[in-house]
Order: structure tokens, then C-alpha cells, then sequence
């Protein structure tokens, strides 16, 4: 063994190891602390700017010693650690005295202000990627020179101590809104998700989905569908639920019969689909109701249907590839039986009613349900495994926990700088005003079209929260004004900016996906692109159609909803048809199917609402002639 891959592996072991543990270790406990009100219970008023301070400093402290930045001296990083945590910590023991002395804007303010944002940036160079770095680095340097800029982003000329003074203690700075959502409510999701990998949930639910979906036709593509949908949606990150899900799903569709390229756009579609899902939807949810202020409930199930279209659509077409190209379902023998599967884990469901209970029965604030919800996970993995209340288990679960946090963490501080230059420069004013004048001069669909383009755009590469968190501050407010519901507006970013994990050249859920199936990764990426359609095409309808996202009359809703199905599913035929192979290549044939699956999806918008009957017989009608034929023999041999 070379001298020189040793000397790398040193120079990327953690500095400070046991330190960092106890720092890992700490960021989740700070978080549980302050959801169950700790301070207040021991007599201390902490307020929550002060908690969110404490907690960037943790996290930057622990981000600059866990791994080394390139052109960097490594012993220099215990250094940066120390400073780091003690300006953070010195904004939070000042925050009171520092609200009754606003006009007061000296040394001992903003040169701590000035170490803490180049930290942060320097810990996000290190953890979060090139682009999101750069992003947060651009908004800070426009904020000092944004003035310069010709209209129509002119910004406002701001002192460089006030900027750096508003991005270091305002609540609407990094110590805000985003920053306190993943501090508190994201935080305990994330270790919901540790204790049922810790705890043996996880392969609870992935043998579940294998026993309800295992033998069916295409059986391990629509294993991986449910599995993808059920991890996604509490993970929030899509490549992790790649890595999780994939490694079992992948090669099981490989050996059914799917061509790697197929089997890996399924499950980059289904991992990626899964922060859409509720009721988690990958922790946006919760961001969403904080941006419009409204109950957690309520974007929940405004998000149901539009998901359910989106997984429709993947699953009809996983089914007519597999009935097109005759693969089949796994053998009974490598199903596990439902009941047998029921009977060994049904303890690990109660987590999950706990969860629904607190969050859609009582109201409780998301963050202590899912609380709750790992108490009792951790009772059930407790009585199946008495060891995992061993000190070194429970110590190992919250170190886990807490290095996941870690980039999350840094993101939304990150995008605390974004946001405060956003409302203190007027550069968001100005965006919407162009959007707008965009909107009015071409008309709504271009400007969503251009806004989808932004989305995708600024999404690629970055975590799906991050980019929702940017455009809602830019993007969101000139769909409002273009009188589109709130609620709709918002869910149209946050899919394009989803939907970037998908969209070529970058398309990262693909590549992953592809690399494990060892798929040509291009061939992956338009597989996937084929598969989500529907992505693509909901927001639009659900814009135009706010029944769609529950913005209408129950009977609206149900006839809105029963068009958008059918035509999901007629969509579905066009892109994978089903015959002989003659008739399946048809593209004048596919290509009329893929216009009656818009003008049936789109008929609410187009016809009005006073012919609710009629949609609905059409669409029932529609759904009848789709669905002859369908014990078609299998012609081809899969590609």
C-alpha cells in the first residue's frame, strides 16, 4: 500500500474525533430540548433566535472540523472551529441587549457578524457543494455591491456593517425562519428516520412492500415505487433514498427482467417523487406552512392529490412495460407473506399512527408529533432488541443523527443570507416586478414556463429544500400577483426545483440511480424524464386548476381529480404503449393518445365547471376503452 493514499485517508479523518462525536451528538439533543421546552421548564427565557445562534455554532464549529477544506492548513481548522462556535455563541448571549441598541453598530458587531457569515460560507464550501456555496457567496456579494447593478436589479445601497449586522442577529437574517424549521421540526424528522434504520423499520417496510407488490406483474418495479415513496417521504433527500432503497430494489428488477436503464430511472423517479409524498413530503411541507402561515394540515393535503397523480402515472407505466414486454412477478418463494410480515413487525406501525394521530387529530406542533412518534419507535425496537438501550447505542443513534444534519443545517443558514439580501436590498421587488410585466405582456403560461425554467435551473445540483427556500422569496410572490392561489404558486417551485434531480444535463437522481445499475447514464436520465411526465405536467394543471390542490368546491375537486386520473393513465398508454410491435410504434397513434390525455386532463380548465356530469361519464367512458385489451401477449423482448 502507497504512502500517499494513507496520508489522504489522515488528512480526511475527523480532527478532534471524540470532539466531534459529542458535537454530533449534541445537535439533536439541543434540538429535542427545545421542542419539549427544557429552557422553560428549568426557569430560563430563551428566546428562539438565541437557540437557533447556539445551534449554528455548533454546526459550523463541528462542519470545520469534520472534514478539511482544500487550501486550507488542517491545523488550522481547530482554530476556525473555536471561532466559529464563540461568534455564533457571542450573538446569542447579546441578542436582548443588542434589540434595545439597533443604532449602535460597532467593532464588538460586526466583525463577529464578518467571521461568522465567512465561516458558514467556508463550512458549506466543504460540505454542501460548489453551487450552493457560490449561490449564498453571490447573494452576500450583491448585497455589498448590488447598487452598481443596472436596473431592473438595481439594489438598494446598504452600509456593508448594517448588511452584515441584519445577516447575523435579525430574525430575518440567518437566524430566521428556515434555519428554526430545520432546527426544530426537519431535526426531528431526521432522527425519526435514524431510529427506523437503527430499530429494523426500514426492512419492516421494504419486505411489506415486497409482500403486497413482489408477485405482481412487474413486481420488483413496483416494489421499489412504494418502498422509494415510503422512505422519500420521510428522508427528504433524494439520493440518500436512492442509496437506501436502490441497493435492494435495483438488482431485483435487474433480475426480473428490467434492462438496467429502466430499472434505475424507476427508482430515480420513485426516490425523487417521495418529497412530494405526504404526509412528510421530505420536511418542505413544513417550510411551505411557515412561508404562508398557515397549518401544516393544510399543505398536506393540498399536496395529496397531485402526488397520487404523479405515482399513478409511474405506475401504470411500470405495468405496461411489464405487460408489453412479459416480466413477470417474483417467485412465490422470494416473497415474504404478508401476514408472516405483518405479524413480525406490525409494532413498527405504530409510530406512524402516533405520528398521523398528533399531527392530523390533535394539531400538535409537527416537530414534538414526530417526537412522539420516536418514543414510541423506539419502545418497539426496544422490545424486539433490548440492547439497543444500551448508553453506546443510544449515544450512536444521535451522533448518526446529528452528522446528517450537519449540510442540512449549513443549507439553511446559507439560505438565511439569500433571504436577508432578498428583503433588505428590494432585489425581490424588483424580480417580481420583471416576472410580472412578464406575465402581463405574454401571458400566465409563459411566465410559468419561464419560472419552471428558473426552478430547474437554479435547482440542479442543490438540495430540493434549499431551492425552495430560494424561490419562494423570488419566484413565488409574481405568481401571486398574477392572482394564482398561494398554496398553488408555492407547490409549482417546489416541484420544478424537485424536478431538477431529474432533468438532464445534470439530472444527479439519475446518475446515482444509473451508477448502481451500472446503466448507461444518459440512456437513464430520458428513461426517467419518460417516467416523470407527469411531474412535469401536474403543476401546470393545478395552477390553471386549483381544484387540483383542493382550492375549490368538493364537487370540482372530484371531477378535476377524476380527468386528471384518466388522462394520467391514457398519458401512460401513449408512452408506453402496448400490442403488436408494429401498432406500439406508432407515433401518429401515440402521439393522438398524448393529445386526448391533455385535452381529458385539461377539460376542467378549458370547459368550465358547469358540466361536472358530463366530465365525469367522459372520463369514465375514456377509462373503459383504455383498459380493453390489456391481456395483451408480450411481443417484444425488453430494451
Amino acid at each position: 500500500m502507497s504512502a500517499a493514499p494513507v496520508a489522504e485517508r489522515e488528512r480526511d479523518a475527523p480532527l478532534l474525533p471524540g470532539l466531534c462525536r459529542l458535537l454530533a451528538a449534541a445537535v439533536p439533543l439541543l434540538g429535542i430540548g427545545w421542542l419539549l421546552d427544557l429552557p422553560l421548564r428549568l426557569g430560563f427565557a430563551v428566546l428562539l433566535a438565541e437557540f437557533v445562534s447556539v445551534m449554528a455554532g455548533v454546526v459550523t464549529a463541528l462542519a470545520l472540523l469534520v472534514k478539511p477544506g482544500p487550501g486550507v492548513p488542517r491545523a488550522l481548522d481547530p482554530w476556525l472551529a473555536l471561532v466559529s462556535a464563540a461568534v455564533w455563541w457571542w450573538a446569542a448571549w447579546n441578542h436582548e441587549a443588542w434589540l434595545l441598541d439597533v443604532g449602535n453598530r460597532g467593532a464588538e458587531k460586526w466583525l463577529p457578524a464578518v467571521l461568522a457569515i465567512l465561516l458558514l460560507i467556508e463550512a458549506m464550501r466543504r460540505h454542501c457543494g460548489l453551487a450552493i456555496t457560490l449561490l449564498v457567496a453571490g447573494f452576500f456579494l450583491y448585497g455589498l455591491v448590488g447598487w452598481l447593478v443596472p436596473p431592473p436589479l438595481e439594489a438598494a445601497r446598504i452600509a456593508p456593517d448594517r448588511l452584515v449586522l441584519y445577516l447575523y442577529s435579525d430574525v430575518n437574517g440567518i437566524p430566521g425562519i428556515v434555519l428554526k424549521v430545520a432546527s426544530t421540526i426537519v431535526l426531528a424528522f431526521i432522527l425519526l428516520g435514524t431510529l427506523m434504520n437503527a430499530t429494523g423499520a426500514s426492512a419492516f417496510f421494504t419486505d411489506l412492500a415486497m409482500a403486497l407488490m413482489g408477485r405482481r406483474r412487474g413486481g420488483p418495479a413496483k416494489v421499489a415505487v412504494v418502498a422509494s415513496s415510503l422512505f422519500g417521504t420521510v428522508n427528504g433527500t433524494t439520493v440518500g433514498n436512492i442509496m437506501s432503497t436502490g441497493i435492494v430494489t435495483i438488482p431485483l428488477m435487474r433480475r426480473a427482467g428490467f434492462p438496467p436503464r429502466f430499472a434505475a430511472a424507476v427508482e430515480a423517479v420513485a426516490s425523487n417523487g417521495g418529497q412530494i409524498m405526504p404526509p412528510i413530503m421530505g420536511t418542505t411541507a413544513f417550510l411551505i406552512a411557515e412561508f404562508l402561515q398557515i397549518p401544516y394540515t393544510e399543505v398536506v393535503l393540498a399536496a395529496a392529490l397531485p402526488a397520487i397523480l404523479y405515482y399513478l402515472v409511474l405506475f401504470a407505466q411500470i405495468d405496461r412495460y411489464a405487460l408489453r414486454y412479459g416480466i413477470r412477478g417474483l417467485e412465490p418463494d422470494a416473497v415474504p407473506a404478508l401476514a408472516a410480515t405483518l405479524r413480525k413487525g406490525w409494532l413498527y406501525l405504530l409510530p406512524l399512527g402516533v405520528l398521523l394521530y398528533f399531527l392530523f387529530w390533535l394539531g400538535y406542533n409537527p416537530g414534538k408529533s414526530a417526537l412522539y412518534a420516536a418514543g414510541v419507535l423506539l419502545a418497539a425496537g426496544v422490545w424486539r432488541e433490548p440492547r439497543l438501550l444500551l448508553p453506546g447505542r443510544l449515544f450512536a443513534m444521535l451522533r448518526d443523527a446529528g452528522e446528517s444534519l450537519v449540510p442540512l443545517l449549513l443549507i439553511c443558514a446559507g439560505a438565511g443570507v439569500v433571504i436577508g439580501v432578498v428583503q433588505i436590498t428590494g432585489v425581490g421587488f424588483s424580480l417580481v416586478l420583471v416576472l410580472a410585466e412578464i406575465g402581463r405582456s405574454a401571458g400566465l403560461l409563459p411566465m410559468l414556463l419561464v419560472t419552471a425554467g428558473i426552478a430547474i435551473l437554479l435547482g440542479m445540483g442543490m438540495p430540493t429544500s434549499a431551492v425552495y427556500v430560494v424561490l419562494s422569496v423570488i419566484l413565488a410572490p409574481a405568481l401571486v400577483r398574477m392572482e394564482v392561489p398561494a398554496i398553488a404558486a408555492h407547490l409549482f417551485i417546489f416541484y420544478f426545483g424537485l424536478l431538477s434531480m431529474l432533468t438532464p444535463p445534470v439530472a444527479i437522481a439519475s446518475y446515482v440511480a444509473g451508477n448502481l445499475a451500472g446503466a448507461n447514464l444518459w440512456q437513464t436520465s430520458t428513461s426517467a424524464l419518460r417516467l416523470a411526465l407527469a411531474g412535469y405536467l401536474v403543476p401546470f394543471l393545478f395552477v390553471y386548476e386549483p381544484a387540483l390542490v383542493l382550492q375549490a368546491a368538493p364537487l370540482a375537486v372530484l371531477v378535476t381529480f377524476a380527468c386528471a386520473s384518466v388522462a394520467g393513465l391514457v398519458l401512460a398508454a401513449a408512452l408506453e404503449p402496448v400490442g403488436s410491435a408494429r401498432g406500439a410504434r406508432n407515433l401518429p397513434a401515440r402521439l393522438a393518445l398524448a393529445a386526448l390525455a391533455l385535452a381529458v386532463g385539461a377539460a376542467p380548465v378549458w370547459l368550465g365547471a358547469g358540466v361536472e356530469t358530463l366530465f365525469a361519464l367522459a372520463a369514465l367512458v375514456t377509462l373503459g376503452a383504455l383498459l380493453r385489451g390489456r391481456k395483451v401477449q408480450p411481443v417484444e423482448t425488453a430494451r
